[in-house]
């Protein structure tokens, strides 16, 4: 049977700025956190960077002829702060300012809706040494560079997002050690978590200041599916501290304008949360035009044991000798059973008819995107160099109809960003992982579209999702 999408469905794919963008030290932009961690050794495999990563930015116009070729109607792309705004601090770099107002302005030359996400990951190195995301100054200045963008693109972008992913900012950056900057701390996660809260609500001010009233501000979360291993009540409870500290951490001040009070007593021996100022939660909690959903696999936990630790380390976010659940780090996780990509995650899209029916009851009224989606495989070019991928088509068949079904159940989801566009710079993984729907020879930097994506294509044209 094939399944029919609403009309006016938003149909993208999305990327990140140092994963694609390249051109690192080029018209006024300093290093960003990723810059340095990636250079440091060790940090990423294979000792990758983002240096030129996919040359997105010289090469912008022939990607986005690619975004038409493949029928889209929305690209989902980030700022580079520290293009913009190279120390985090006073005025813009215009040469910086007018690559996003290039790349605007082709999108919308090829009926191409921009996206445009303000933060992915990449704070500007200065920032990060006057103490970074665990430091209030940082939301300070990151209200300042939305303000800058804003200003800049308000007249052509209708829909921002604040922030992409604060978790991994947070947790990853600051705790695990897995993502930059590579500190692997216990209080630091808990106050980046709140900064990046922060940010956003100071940055959604910025917006609405600067942007025309049809603009939708948005932020894009990366919640967990946390399930118990068994319904024992140890089990239950190791669910509920991982959902405070993957979700509620960032839902519950966004949502209703307040941090759990069982998060608050799990991390009691970590902080008093005194970090978190008289007005701060009001600020947090702006009204939201839009939440973004980002979503890959679920978790599967069970209560403390003793190598619980350990086993918290291999959560599906990287291998580290430090844990990135502050005051839960015995806390055990299991690999899920079914098939799994290449980043070693279950394929179960019924983990994301549960994030959108979780999300539909706790932000009623605000509509639902899917903005990122997707899995690695190890695509490589046949003999006459073409890239199958039937593996993702099947992922993507089996999460698009799980969305379907969620519009069925009352969901009022409004579109869906395919992760990602083009293979590029996987964070810790460097160039080993491939998410694309667009191969890219990486040495030649020739784009190669997979199956995956004249399939995705079709159902992009025709908003209907065919039969398997």
């Amino acid at each position: 049977m094939t399944l029919s999408f609403p009309p006016g469905f938003l149909w993208g794919a999305a990327a990140a700025a140092y994963q694609i963008e390249g051109a690192a030290q080029e018209d006024g932009r300093t290093p960003s956190i990723w810059d340095t961690f990636s250079h440091t050794p060790g940090k990423v495999l294979g000792g990758d960077t983002g240096d030129v990563a996919v040359d997105h930015y010289h090469r912008f116009r022939e990607d986005i002829r690619l975004m038409a070729d493949l029928n889209l109607a929305a690209y989902r792309f980030s700022v580079s702060w520290s293009r913009v705004q190279p120390t985090g601090r006073g005025p813009a770099v215009q040469r910086g300012l007018d690559f996003y107002r290039g790349l605007v302005d082709e999108l919308l030359s090829a009926g191409i809706q921009p996206v445009l996400t303000l933060y992915h990951w990449d704070l500007p190195q200065e920032l990060e040494n006057t103490g970074g995301w665990p430091e209030r100054e940082t939301a300070e200045r990151y209200a300042e560079y939305a303000g800058i963008v804003a200003e800049a693109l308000g007249d052509r972008v209708e829909y921002w997002t604040t922030l992409n992913e604060p978790w991994c900012s947070a947790f990853l950056g600051y705790g695990s050690g897995v993502h930059a900057p590579g500190r692997t701390e216990r209080l630091a996660p808990l106050r980046a978590a709140h900064h990046l809260n922060l940010a956003h609500g100071l940055g959604a001010q910025a917006l609405r200041a600067a942007l025309p009233a049809r603009a939708q501000i948005a932020i894009s979360l990366n919640p967990a599916v946390v399930r118990p291993l068994t319904q024992d009540p140890a089990d239950l409870d190791a669910q509920r501290r991982i959902d405070a500290l993957a979700n509620r951490v960032f839902s519950g001040p966004l949502l209703r304008g307040a941090y759990p009070s069982d998060l608050i007593e799990d991390t009691a021996a970590i902080t008093d949360w005194s970090f978190v100022r008289d007005g701060d939660l009001a600020v947090i909690k702006h009204p939201l035009d839009a939440l973004g959903i980002n979503y890959y696999t679920p978790s599967l936990v069970s209560a403390a044991t003793d190598n619980g630790a350990r086993a918290a380390r291999h959560d599906g976010h990287g291998a580290s000798a430090h844990s990135p659940w502050p005051g839960s780090e015995r806390v055990a996780f299991h690999q899920t059973p079914g098939d799994r990509t290449e980043m070693g995650w279950t394929v179960d899209p019924t983990g994301l008819h549960e994030l959108l029916m979780r999300y539909t009851r706790e932000a009623p009224g605000v509509p639902l995107y899917i903005t990122e989606n997707g899995a690695a495989y190890d695509d490589k070019p046949d003999a006459d160099g073409q890239v199958h991928d039937p593996e993702r088509i099947e992922y993507l068949r089996a999460h698009l109809a799980t969305a379907h079904r969620a519009i069925a159940d009352g969901a009022d989801l409004r579109g869906y960003f395919l992760w990602s566009l083009m293979d590029n710079f996987e964070w810790a993984y460097g160039y080993s992982k491939r998410f694309g729907a667009v191969y890219v020879d990486y040495p030649t930097q020739a784009r190669v579209p997979k199956s995956s994506a004249r399939w995705y294509a079709e159902v992009a044209r025709t908003g209907e999702l065919p039969e398997a």
